[in-house]
């Protein structure tokens, strides 16, 4: 009897990528950016951030997952204790049929007590705010990267805008004298 030959591996793997599952979700060991608010990092100067659990309902997972959330009017408050997320839109869901959920319903987000108090107390005292700056999946939960922030005023946005464009023509020169001495 003649033996059979033992598969050949071609040395493509079948396996899906780390950061994805089959359905997007990013079950991996990295977080897959939903949305981001650009806006926020020039409007506010950012003073302490916190990661957050969101409670979601029905399709909003789904929907999420096509990526076409929007965190451009979105803030939060604390009220009675606890921090719930507005202004957030999260569109309907294309195949949802009646069950699809309101784009831009309140949304409750997930902290720790110690964290929700001491965010009362500087919401409360100052003139600081609560602002989203991304939502993301982490291990095929939502999350938020929220900010406790501080309105900037016209000449602090300038300011900013200047040291930026200093810091890239730094970096600029030293890439062409890097450059320079090489060629």
């Amino acid at each position: 009897m003649a033996k059979k030959a033992a598969p050949v591996d071609s040395g493509k793997s079948k396996a899906k990528s780390k950061n994805k599952g089959k359905d997007g979700s990013g079950k991996g060991p990295g977080p897959l950016v939903v949305a981001t608010n650009r806006k926020a990092r020039h409007e506010y100067s950012i003073i302490d951030t916190f990661e957050c659990g969101v409670v979601l309902v029905g399709t909003e997972v789904k929907a999420l997952r096509e990526g076409k959330a929007s965190l451009v009017d979105a803030y939060a408050t604390i009220d009675e204790g606890e921090v719930w997320l507005r202004g957030l839109h999260i569109p309907e869901y294309t195949m949802g049929h009646w069950t699809n959920h309101s784009p831009r319903r309140v949304r409750k987000l997930l902290l720790h007590r110690g964290e929700i108090d001491s965010l009362m107390g500087k919401v409360r005292d100052g003139n600081s705010t609560l602002v989203p700056l991304q939502l993301y999946f982490v291990n095929g939960k939502l999350k938020v990267e929220l900010a406790l922030a501080r309105g900037k005023q016209d000449y602090d946005k300038r300011q900013d805008i200047k040291r930026r464009t200093e810091e890239r023509e730094v970096t600029r020169e030293l890439g062409r004298r890097i450059k320079g001495i090489n060629a």
